[in-house]
């Protein structure tokens, strides 16, 4: 993780990389004038997200499936990569012009010099679980948690973090544990199985998958709104769509097309049922059982944002989440207002009257 890496003189040059929020909310303007009505035919975008079979990345799975993108004039490549860090640098090296992944790694970015902005919230947890396995991880003592291995999608995730914060809380040293990069889906759940880690920090619908057939026990869940405020002490955005904010300025009016499609996916995810998730869900994505998949989804429904807009409080909580794992030192200096915007999802609410 990046708090352990960068010096606090990289913290203070962080604002010179700031782009104006106004700037890129008069650009959206700008450019929505501009168009007005007129449809923009087969405008390619290409979109980078982490493990899109994952329910984490559900809306914009809906999205895509249910044709709102090609409704908004866009034609969309979606490029899936093991994990967060992994689309996002394809973000930052200009390989995708929009990115899917956790809010908080805007936070970190920021510091780093790239600044980009959460354009709509697809969730309000991380929706993630820490799952240990049945058989192998130690039901007591703390000394034995030595030389286990724990399960992440990438090295450097969200779902990494989640599980360093558990460390935390639980009294367990940071390098009691080793991290392994497992990815996404069956090739998770076989590590697992084989031994070759001894817990999963990781999100439906595996973590659901596992549960039903008792292979494993949860010690941290964040699938709820109740079980993410009591771990993480407050209201915690989950996975978002975020975007460069030199790109917002130059192409505002792609952007806000892709938010209103994402915005319409929320919206269609408020009344849809089993019956129509099946309809639309590739089946690559059940993991083999549509059953749990269907009593993930049910599980996490609650989670999934129904606007699009980010709480008010959601910010600060996951800038203090990532102050923790900085130990003694001094919480990083990041402007969260240049980190997200509801500006873009408030103009997708008013065409879709949500």
């Amino acid at each position: 993780m990046f708090f352990e890496s960068v010096s606090r003189r990289q913290w203070g040059l962080q604002a010179v990389a700031l782009l104006s929020g106004a700037a890129v909310v008069a650009g959206a303007q700008e450019s929505l004038g501009q168009t007005g009505s007129t449809r923009h035919a087969n405008e390619l975008v290409r979109i980078a997200v982490g493990g899109q079979g994952s329910l984490y990345y559900l809306p914009l799975t809906a999205a895509e499936r249910l044709g709102y993108f090609r409704d908004e004039g866009l034609s969309v490549v979606i490029d899936d990569y093991a994990g967060g860090p992994l689309a996002l640098d394809a973000v930052r090296q200009g390989r995708a012009d929009i990115g899917c992944g956790a809010y908080e790694s805007l936070l970190e970015q920021q510091a780093l010099g790239f600044s980009a902005t959460s354009v709509v919230l697809m969730g309000r947890t991380p929706q993630m679980a820490l799952a240990a396995s049945a058989r192998l991880w130690p039901r007591k003592a703390s000394s034995s948690y030595r030389d286990l291995r724990i399960g992440v999608s990438t090295i450097g995730a969200s779902t990494q973090m989640f599980a360093r914060l558990w460390l935390m809380q639980a009294g367990i040293a940071q390098d009691a544990v080793r991290f392994v990069a497992v990815g996404n889906g069956d090739e998770a759940m076989t590590a697992l199985r084989q031994g070759r880690v001894h817990a999963l920090s990781h999100v439906d619908p595996l973590i659901t998958l596992l549960e039903q057939k008792n292979q494993v026990r949860i010690l941290a869940d964040t699938r709820s709104l109740k079980g993410s405020a009591d771990f993480f002490g407050g209201p915690m955005p989950g996975s978002c769509v975020y975007v460069p904010q030199a790109f917002a300025q130059r192409q505002a009016g792609k952007v806000q097309r892709a938010v209103n499609a994402v915005v319409h996916a929320l919206k269609w995810m408020q009344t849809a049922g089993p019956a129509d998730l099946a309809r639309i869900i590739p089946m690559q994505y059940w993991l083999n059982d549509r059953a749990a998949y269907l009593a993930a989804f049910d599980k996490v429904r609650e989670t999934l944002s129904p606007d699009g807009l980010m709480p008010g409080e959601g910010p600060a909580t996951a800038l203090r989440a990532l102050a923790r794992l900085r130990e003694s030192q001094i919480a990083p200096r990041v402007d969260l207002s240049q980190t997200y915007s509801n500006e873009w999802v408030r103009r997708a609410i008013l065409k879709h009257q949500l």
